[in-house]
């Protein structure tokens, strides 16, 4: 049974690494289109002139009343970190790096200790989630063009 056990987290592993990679030919196309980028760029501008983006923002206020506790919307200083380091042809490499560099900065230097970490991280992912979610919301509903 054991061995069963690891054959199944294999299997996710490489089906996660087989998505990734997906993923990673098709933006890397996308990204190499002028037109692509520039519409992309602007439906995501617009995107944060919503009412709703500004909703999901106002969540992750909510949680933190005492003003020594606020979160700092990283997820939108990251967000709008990746939109300026879109040009009208960028490389995925130059994206990853900029993500990479903010996650750097804004999630593993300040955690102190392995816990405080973890749930740093784990903080971010779960707003991060929320974040793209209404954003790739708006971009469906509102803004297609931008979509895809």
């Amino acid at each position: 049974s054991s061995s069963l056990t690891e054959v199944k987290e294999f299997v996710k592993r490489l089906r996660r690494q087989t998505d990734l990679c997906n993923m990673t030919k098709t933006v890397r196309a996308l990204l190499n289109n002028n037109t692509t980028v520039t519409v992309l760029r602007s439906g995501l501008h617009a995107a944060f002139n919503e009412q709703s983006l500004h909703v999901t923002k106002n969540l992750f206020q909510d949680k933190f009343r005492n003003p020594k506790k606020r979160q700092k919307n990283i997820q939108f200083k990251c967000l709008k970190n990746l939109i300026s380091s879109l040009t009208s042809s960028t490389d995925i490499r130059d994206l990853l790096s900029c993500f990479s560099s903010d996650l750097q900065t804004f999630v593993i230097k300040p955690s102190r200790s392995k816990e405080a970490f973890k749930k740093q991280a784990s903080d971010f992912m779960l707003k991060w989630n929320l974040l793209l979610s209404t954003v790739g919301k708006i971009l469906t509903i509102n803004r297609t063009d931008s979509f895809g």
